[in-house]
């Protein structure tokens, strides 16, 4: 019995046009504020120096709005390394 073949054709446009509207770049804003919300508030303190480095990044890929939740205190991968804190706040703060 022959198979058939199936084809499926995207239209990057409309994907590039929806990835890259208002209201993504807002879904995607709110959950990278959550999870710096919850990385800060659940962050290791000994100075606050890890705890005020922890920010957002955006960034423009091909064809989505990124937004990155990064500390960049000098140790700050030493501190996620032992504590997963910024994993664990970026996992909570899904939407």
């Amino acid at each position: 019995m022959p198979r058939a073949k199936v084809t499926v054709e995207f239209n990057e446009g409309f994907f590039d046009e929806v990835l890259n509207s208002a209201g993504v770049r807002a879904v995607v804003d709110l959950a990278a504020q959550r999870a710096v919300s919850e990385a800060k508030s659940t962050a290791p303190v000994d100075s606050g120096a890890y705890r005020d480095s922890i920010h957002v990044e955006h960034e423009q890929a091909q064809h989505r709005q990124i937004a990155k939740v990064v500390a960049d205190a000098p140790y700050a991968l030493y501190v996620e390394a032992r504590t997963g804190n910024l994993a664990r706040a970026i996992r909570k703060a899904k939407i």
